[in-house]
């Protein structure tokens, strides 16, 4: 199917909306700068990315929901919560479609210049599944169980409540049965491996780009830990 694309944002002002913080010291203080996290030149190569993703099955210069598990999971029609998940934050518009510039900058804080703090908040947001601004054990149970789902990793039901039962008591510090930012921040900075596949180091060398296939070992690392 073919429609007429969409306009192709300037690179130049797509990079610059991917601000990366930067800290350099001298003698007497602190200088905190800020240059661009993805540079124009990867804005490009990710265009040529964007470009075979939002193509794959309706030539409109959008990335639909089923373009985007096809590209991720090589599955157009099965449903997956994870995938599902990963797509609403991607979707910034909450129209349904991923446009370039959602997609830039979504992606860019997978990018190995990318402020931590963007990782953190990007991955409290993808358990947050009912949007409460709060992370509960179930969120968390749902969100393992889809991700089994796609992945060759057989656990039983006492193993993955054993996990998310870990998580909970590590990361619920009031113990109030459920986690909020400030308690999920800590939790990272206690457990630094949580962010390892939140960065994406091939993101600074765009010469040949697939579609992220980070996602399936990503978050089943991510709970687990």
């Amino acid at each position: 199917k073919v429609r007429n694309k969409s306009g192709y944002k300037d690179p130049t002002i797509l990079a610059s909306e991917t601000p990366c913080e930067l800290l350099s010291k001298s003698k007497e203080k602190s200088i905190i700068s800020y240059n661009s996290t993805v540079t124009v030149n990867e804005v490009k190569a990710l265009y040529d990315l964007f470009k075979r993703v939002s193509s794959s099955i309706i030539d409109d210069g959008l990335i639909h929901k089923e373009e985007f598990q096809h590209a991720v999971f090589r599955n157009s029609s099965k449903q997956n919560l994870f995938a599902d998940r990963v797509f609403d934050l991607f979707d910034v518009k909450h129209n349904g479609v991923i446009e370039f510039g959602e997609f830039v900058r979504s992606l860019s804080v997978f990018h190995p210049n990318a402020p931590t703090a963007d990782k953190i908040a990007f991955l409290f947001r993808l358990y947050d599944l009912r949007q409460t601004g709060y992370i509960e054990g179930e969120e968390l149970k749902e969100m393992l169980l889809a991700l089994l789902g796609e992945s060759d990793l057989l656990l039983s039901n006492d193993m993955v409540e054993m996990i998310v039962e870990k998580t909970m008591v590590g990361a619920d510090s009031n113990g109030d049965g459920k986690i909020d930012e400030e308690e999920w921040r800590e939790f990272v900075k206690n457990n630094p491996s949580v962010l390892k596949n939140m960065t994406l180091p091939y993101l600074k060398d765009l010469t040949s780009l697939a579609f992220p296939s980070f996602v399936l070992n990503n978050e089943a690392e991510i709970i687990g830990n």
